[in-house]
């Protein structure tokens, strides 16, 4: 979509994904090794009872399956920025993921083009809001 085809307030629901216990620990191998991530054992006896995913990954999947909607299109620039980002609830081996998405701000530049901002928020198979973030992204018209 053309930044001039946004509203505030436009709602978008994304496909849903399940978080495997492989996945987990694949994603915390690379870019986030603490224990509750990789180490089962461990991961038992601490606070959450079980491995978690990393809010890392949480955030990157929340993304892709924003992205995946394909409502930008060709006309994003660049994202532009991430605030309030908050993880709300742990997301478990075997999780459902999805993410529903609000238009919540929209700043027209000079140029023809402008801001798009959204809140995402990812949600569970029991429909408990597990992430929550808003971004940000330069749109053409």
């Amino acid at each position: 979509m053309k930044f001039s085809d946004f509203e505030v307030g436009q709602r978008y629901e994304t496909k849903s994904v399940i978080l495997t216990k492989d996945d987990i620990i694949r994603f915390a191998e690379m870019y986030d090794p603490q224990y509750m991530h990789l180490d089962e054992e461990k991961a038992k006896q601490g606070r959450f009872g079980s491995l978690i995913a990393s809010g890392m990954q949480t955030l990157n999947v929340s993304f892709k399956l924003w992205i995946d909607v394909g409502v930008y299109g060709d006309h994003i620039i660049a994202g532009t920025g991430m605030n309030q980002l908050q993880f709300l609830k742990p997301v478990y081996p075997e999780d459902e993921l999805h993410v529903i998405a609000e238009v919540i701000e929209l700043r027209p530049r000079r140029v023809g083009n402008g801001t798009v901002t959204v809140l995402l928020s990812t949600y569970n198979q029991k429909g408990q809001n597990v992430f929550r973030a808003e971004l940000s992204a330069l749109v053409d018209n």
